[in-house]
Parts: structure tokens; sequence; C-alpha cells
């Protein structure tokens, strides 16, 4: 169904769906930052075949943007061009297997990890400290606290542009740090996990220790989008970060956060324009200092107002 009449020509050249699809989607609620323009068309699914039904239908030449919880994501306020799909509600079922745990894509890392506790299978606690979807963990095999999705995740569920379903192995994910080789046209709507049996107060302990070091080290209480840039090999962003003198750094509504200086704050009226070019300016500085160049983390998408 359409959520509100299409101002969008857009709607009219997609597929009928069971799902909703609306035009001109504002899309900063959806994010932790709150910033950003609208989305061309938001796209709903009813379920896993509904968007198959949608992927098939949908003319090549039409961009197709997935989003998760928004915890990792800067959308820019030009707005994202073509379908942005945010996978919902029929996605987040999370099911328990002997030794393993099945998850929608939808559901929260840290529903994943506190269910594995609840049926006494320890392995998954390190996503208690991630604050965001399974789709998003598949795609940037995110980790923390020692451990990442490549060492606990046995398969990936997907549906690529022709509609098609495919089962893909650990292998075929082709894992590396904070980055998957799989391609970019699969949207991923489940995963299966391997735990292993343990003692529930034991993995319930780790998950409160895990809670207790995010609350006294990252500002988890502000508006911002997690960890902002990826490690280089053999050092830590923060540290070179604090050393280029970027601790508290502003640039209109802005700001490095002052108590871990790998997060960047939203204020409260900071533009997305702000953050972004917050980090560029963190960038410069630290390749300035230290000759290293630091990888976005915070997945960027859509098109600077202003420009075409």
């Amino acid at each position: 169904m359409v959520a509100q009449a299409p101002t969008s020509s857009l709607i009219d050249r997609l597929p009928e769906v069971r799902g909703e699809l609306t035009a001109n989607a504002p899309l900063a609620p959806l994010t932790w930052f709150r910033v950003g323009g609208n989305a061309e068309v938001l796209f709903r699914p009813a379920d896993a075949d509904d968007l198959a039904v949608f992927l098939r239908g949908t003319p090549d030449d039409v961009p197709v943007t997935v989003v998760g919880v928004g915890s990792n994501l800067l959308v820019r306020e030009g707005g994202v061009p073509g379908v942005v799909i945010r996978l919902g509600r029929e996605f987040m079922n999370i099911e328990v297997q002997e030794d393993c745990v099945r998850a929608g894509t939808a559901a929260l890392d840290v529903a994943v990890s506190r269910a594995a506790q609840e049926a006494g299978l320890a392995g998954l606690e390190f996503y208690r400290g991630i604050p965001g979807s399974i789709g998003g963990a598949l795609r940037m095999n995110a980790g923390a606290y020692g451990r990442e999705t490549k060492d606990v995740l046995v398969a990936a569920v997907a549906i690529d542009r022709k509609g098609e379903r495919h089962v893909l192995t650990l292998a075929d994910m082709d894992y590396s740090y904070r980055h998957s080789g799989a391609p970019e046209g699969l949207i991923f709507v489940e995963a299966l996990f391997q735990a292993t049996p343990g003692d529930k107060a034991e993995i319930q302990t780790r998950m409160n220790e895990i809670t207790a070091s995010r609350e006294a080290t990252q500002p988890i209480r502000t508006r911002t989008g997690g960890s902002t840039f990826k490690n280089p090999d053999g050092k830590k962003s923060w540290q070179l970060i604090d050393a280029a003198g970027c601790r508290g750094l502003v640039r209109g509504g802005a700001q490095v956060s002052e108590l871990h200086c790998n997060f960047l704050i939203n204020t409260g009226n900071a533009s997305a324009a702000d953050i972004e070019d917050l980090g560029e300016e963190v960038r410069a500085r630290v390749k300035k200092t230290s000759g290293v160049t630091l990888e976005w983390e915070i997945r960027r998408i859509g098109i600077r107002e202003g420009e075409a």
C-alpha cells in the first residue's frame, strides 16, 4: 500500500507491494544523529517474499539503499535518490536452535546476545556492546570486545536485485576487518550464529561488564553515530585523534566527544554537513600529525545539500 499521496513520480515506476511505500520520507528520525534529508521513496517490506517481489519488479536503473537502525549512519541533507529499504518488525525474529541462534537482520545485536544468554549459550556476548542490527553486523563484520561477526557466523540468507534467494556461508562473506566482500547488491534477511553451551550467570556477568565499560568510556547517551573511524593496522584511531589535538573539536553543532574522541556528537543543532566536515577535519589533522589516513567507519549516504 502507499502510505501517502505519491509526490514522487518514482513511485509510479515501482511494483505493487504488500508493505509500505512512502514518497519523500524523512530519514533523520531513523538515525541516531537525527540529521539528514529525505528518501525519494522509503519501502518497508511486509516480509521476505514481499521484498523479493519488489526487487524483482524494480527497474534496474533505480538505486536501492538499505538502512538498519541508523546507529552508524549519516544521511546527507540533499537526501537519498531512489529507494531506501528499511526492514521492520517482520525481520526481527530470534530463534534458538540447540547451540545456534537464528535471527532476522532487523533484530538488534543486543537482543541476540540477550536471547543467547537466556538460553545458556555463550559466545555472542560481544553483541551486547554493538548498538546496531544484525544486518549491519553482517555487512561490516561488526565486532567489539575481542570478537567479530566472522567468529560466530555460520550462514546468512540474502535476496539479490532479481529477487533471488541466496544462502552464503562464512567463506562466501569474505570477511576482513570491518568489511565484507559479499556483493553489494545483496540484501540480508537472516543469519545463523554458532554458540557454545555455558553458564547463564557467567554469561550475564560478562554482558554486564561490557555494558559498564561502554557506559564509562563512550558517549552512549548523546546523539552520536558510534565509532567514527576504523582502527588502522596496529593503531587505535582515538589515540591518533587525541594526539592530533582533536578532542573536543567543534564544527557548527558537531563536536568530537570529550569522553571518547573516536565519536562525533550532534550537540543539538548540527547539520549532516557539520558532522561530515568535522570528520574530514579530524582526518586531515591526523594525516598531518601522524601520516595515517583514517578510514570512515560511519556509513555516509545521500547527496550534500545544493549538489546535483
